[in-house]
């Protein structure tokens, strides 16, 4: 089932700053992993189209050494590739099945375009969309939670071939 106004309501959702955040977790030398986020991050709904960006220099992750090699141009290449942007119009709501994972919601899988390093590529996620929900503060919120693979070796970026990135946007009106 493509997004509806059954599913998902009409009008211009933006990200919630306060209840959001977009992740990503890396295999290290296939033993450990390591996990990072970034703190300024963009996102909207409208009509029917899903747009989010984060801005690389924003990335944190727990030794400050790591963070200058992932700015660096053998990773983000943060000086000449300053954000990583994602745009999907394809949302598939299933009305008829929601979260196995207890965060609630109907499952969602999004199909759009991740742009990293200045290449773009297709890239589908899958998660859950929930709500609306009226919020503390009177207004309507909904929540999308989402997930993905990408596999740097083939998306322009040097290192470790594959990372999972999550990200966890609240939306409000």
């Amino acid at each position: 089932m493509s997004l509806t106004e059954q599913s998902v309501p009409t009008g211009c959702w933006q990200l919630d700053p306060v209840h959001s955040r977009a992740g990503f977790a890396v295999r290290h030398s296939g033993i450990a992993t390591f996990r990072g986020h970034f703190t300024d991050v963009s996102a909207k709904l409208a009509d029917g189209t899903l747009t989010g960006a984060v801005d690389v220099a924003s990335v944190e992750v727990p030794i400050a050494e790591l963070k200058g090699h992932l700015l660096a141009p053998d990773f983000f290449d943060a000086e000449q590739h300053p954000q990583i942007t994602f745009s999907a119009s394809d949302i598939d709501v299933d009305t008829q099945r929601t979260s196995s994972s207890g965060t609630g919601g109907e499952r969602a899988t999004v199909r759009g375009e991740l742009t990293l390093r200045g290449v773009t590529k297709p890239l589908e996620a899958t998660g859950t969309i929930a709500g609306p929900a009226t919020y503390l503060d009177g207004n309507e919120r909904i929540a999308i939670a989402l997930e993905t693979i990408v596999n740097r070796t083939t998306s322009a970026s040097a290192g470790t071939p594959r990372s999972r990135a999550a990200a966890t946007p609240s939306a409000t009106t």
